[in-house]
Order: structure tokens, then sequence, then C-alpha cells
């Protein structure tokens, strides 16, 4: 069977609709990240939450081997911060067999964090921790 166009005209005519979809299609992440987290007291917390928050602040120790691992922050869901600002740490989730999906992430310095972000469904969302 033949095609009804030449190959070149084809190539062609695919070429130039990739060109004029370019644009479109190169989005900068940063122009789409999520707006800031919405704070979440102290109070609001998990109880493991919390736990892993003051062993955050002495320094450990941490229940599992990936605590205090450096976030990547590649979503751009947090304040953008230079590469290894982040660090993140389990929040057990009572029942779970796995590190499941609770997580702090804390940024700044280790012992003394400036800022903390409680994500309870695997950095899809994130809430700033205040007092």
């Amino acid at each position: 069977m033949r095609c009804a166009l030449p190959v070149r005209t084809f190539v062609a005519i695919v070429l130039a609709s990739l060109a004029l979809a370019m644009p479109f299609a190169t989005v900068d992440a940063r122009s789409h990240a999520a707006s800031p987290p919405k704070d979440v007291s102290l109070a609001e917390l998990p109880p493991e939450a919390r736990d892993v928050l003051e062993h955050v602040h002495t320094g450990g120790p941490f229940r599992y081997e990936r605590d205090g691992v450096v976030f990547g922050n590649r979503e751009h869901k947090l304040p953008g911060k230079p590469s290894g600002y982040y660090h993140e740490y389990t929040v057990p989730t009572p029942g779970a067999r796995d590190r499941g999906a609770r997580r702090l992430v804390c940024g700044g310095p280790r012992k003394n964090p400036h800022v903390c972000y409680y994500t309870g469904d695997h950095y899809r969302t994130f809430r700033s921790i205040h007092p």
C-alpha cells in the first residue's frame, strides 16, 4: 500500500507540527509549583510525628536507616533551597508493614532546622509545622 504523501512531505509536516507544539509543551516547573504549604500546629500532628520531630531536634536516634537522607524537592512543592538543605525522616504508621507514607522534611541544620514540614501522603502535599 502506498502512502498518499511522499515521505519527505510527511516528515516535514510532522516536524512542523512538533515545532509548533514545543513552546506549549516546555514548562518551567517553578511556574507550576504548588502554593506554599498550609500550616499545621504541633498539637495537630500525629503523636508519632511529634516523637520523630523531638528526635530531629536531639539528633536521633532514628528508627529507619533512611532517616536523615537529603530530600531532593524535585517536584518543587517546598520553597526552593540549595541542594542538601532538606532532610527527610520517616513518621511510623501504626499497623504498616513498611515505612508507610508519612514523613517529616526539615530544612536547615540537622539538629536545629529552620523549618519542618509534615506529609501524610508520601510527598503529594506538605504542611508547615508551627508551635
